[in-house]
């Protein structure tokens, strides 16, 4: 293997372990925050994806400028999800971790099937977006846009969240809530406001 054929996997197995990182940081704090391992968390992403490609086929609109619409969207569809799955299965009186873990893996087939069948496993793909089939050449190390955009994108996203959690009383309660869900209660923090 040459040293630039080595550079070029380094290079694009860091930018892809970015965005991997990125979701990985959901999990983290759904896990932290609530104790809740969530097996549908990849499928939300597919949801994401499917998403931002019925819009760009309805809107005729680049990706990048539908980002903030599909996380919107994301966001009431997560919080209908927790409401009306998650938040049922912690109640649970008995084996609750066992309960969250069927709920949320339940919820997960539940969407593979529902996008396989409306959507098709076909692979899909968006034509002349304003990334797609760019590259940068670093001295014949070859790093295509959507990846280094989606790596700066994750950058930014560490970057806000590091600032949410350490500089505001939102991020300070959320720390607070995962270190000791009953000591935030005695301080007045209303834990599953959190």
């Amino acid at each position: 293997m040459t040293t630039q054929a080595l550079v070029q996997v380094l290079a694009s197995g860091l930018l892809m372990g970015l965005i991997y990182a990125l979701i990985a940081v959901g999990l983290s704090l759904i896990f932290g925050l609530m104790d809740v391992v969530n097996f549908a968390h990849g499928e939300f992403l597919m949801l994401a994806m499917y998403a931002t490609f019925g819009l760009v086929l309805v809107t005729h609109l680049d990706p990048v400028v539908l980002m903030p619409l599909v996380a919107g969207l994301l966001f009431v569809l997560g919080a209908a999800a927790y409401m009306g799955v998650v938040r049922f299965a912690m109640r649970a009186k008995a084996n609750q971790g066992m309960v969250q873990i069927f709920a949320t893996f339940g919820l997960a087939i539940l969407l593979q099937g529902a996008a396989q069948y409306l959507f098709t496993p076909d692979y899909r793909n968006v034509q002349n977006t304003w990334l797609g089939g760019r590259t940068l050449d670093l001295g014949g190390v070859f790093l295509p846009w959507p990846q280094i955009f989606g790596a700066v994108v994750s950058l930014a996203a560490f970057g806000g969240l590091h600032l949410l959690m350490s500089r505001t009383d939102f991020g300070r309660a959320l720390e607070a809530t995962r270190e000791d869900q009953g000591a935030v209660a005695l301080v007045g923090i209303d834990r599953n406001r959190v």
